[in-house]
């Protein structure tokens, strides 16, 4: 029975010690929403789709102790390519910032220091959503506090190296999901 007890204690004790020590990054958005459809604002302006391609506003906050820098994805893993698409990805961004403004991508507002890579319509910002017609398709927006001032990345890297970059170097994230089908 002492064994149990024992056992037991420990496991309370382990349980409440990674609780203590678990951070509460947090992303949230005036522009989107977990689970909601995009709105036009957010769809590409090509490929059939006829959108304004803003990139949306973004806030974060709870950074975890060790943060140096944070870095934005926009992902849609249901793109029929065998890998995804990359519709956003920012690096370097001071661990001072906490937010980006609407359209922060291409209105010329984005942190100095910060580093935006090209998406994969070839372009190096923001590039919204544009599924086939008839498909919905998740968007992932998510926020990752780094534990680098700065990615040791070459000059046009691709999306996949950034990402392996970005995750390598990730402490925490924190993601909102939205979808959109035309």
């Amino acid at each position: 029975m002492l064994k149990k007890t024992f056992f037991f204690a420990a496991l309370l004790a382990a349980t409440i010690s990674s609780m203590a020590g678990a951070q509460d990054l947090k992303l949230s958005s005036s522009s989107i929403a977990e689970g909601a459809q995009l709105d036009k604002a957010f769809v590409f302006a090509g490929f059939g789709c006829i959108g304004d391609n803003q990139s949306p506003q973004l806030t974060w906050s709870g950074a975890p102790q060790g943060t140096k820098s944070f870095a934005i994805t926009a992902y849609d893993p249901d793109a029929p390519t065998g890998s995804g698409w990359w519709h956003w990805n920012v690096v370097n961004i001071p661990a001072t910032v906490t937010s980006l403004e609407l359209n922060a991508s291409a209105n010329g507002k984005m942190p100095a220091g910060a580093t935006q890579i090209s998406n994969d319509y070839g372009v190096a910002g923001f590039g919204g959503a544009c599924p086939p017609p008839g498909e919905v398709h998740r968007y992932i927006f998510t926020v990752h506090a780094l534990s680098v001032d700065k990615l040791d990345l070459p000059e046009n890297p691709s999306n996949a190296l950034t990402g392996f970059m970005v995750h390598a170097n990730s402490i925490e994230s924190a993601r909102i999901t939205a979808v959109y089908n035309r």
